[in-house]
C-alpha cells in the first residue's frame, strides 16, 4: 500500500526528465543551419523531422541519465 505513492512519484519524475530534455535537444538542435537541407516548399515535413528528431534525441538522453542514477543507487545496495 505504501508503494503506490512511490510508483506515482517514478512516473512523474521519468516524465519530467523526458520533457526537460526534449526541450534541450529542441533548442539545441537550433543551432544546426538546416536551411540547406530543406527542399523548396517543403516547410511542414522540415518542422514534422524537426521535432521528431528532438523527440528521439530527448528521449534517448533522458533514458540514458535515468538509467544511469538507477545504476548508481543500485550499487549503494552492494556495500
Amino acid at each position: 500500500m505504501n508503494r503506490m505513492p512511490l510508483v506515482m512519484l517514478q512516473s512523474l519524475v521519468n516524465l519530467v526528465s523526458h520533457m526537460f530534455f526534449i526541450l534541450v535537444a529542441f533548442w539545441a538542435m537550433q543551432a544546426l543551419k538546416t536551411d540547406r537541407l530543406i527542399k523548396k516548399y517543403h516547410i511542414p515535413q522540415a518542422r514534422t523531422l524537426y521535432i521528431l528528431i528532438s523527440i528521439a534525441l530527448g528521449y534517448t538522453a533522458s533514458n540514458f541519465f535515468i538509467d544511469f542514477i538507477l545504476s548508481i543507487q543500485n550499487l549503494f545496495y552492494l556495500i
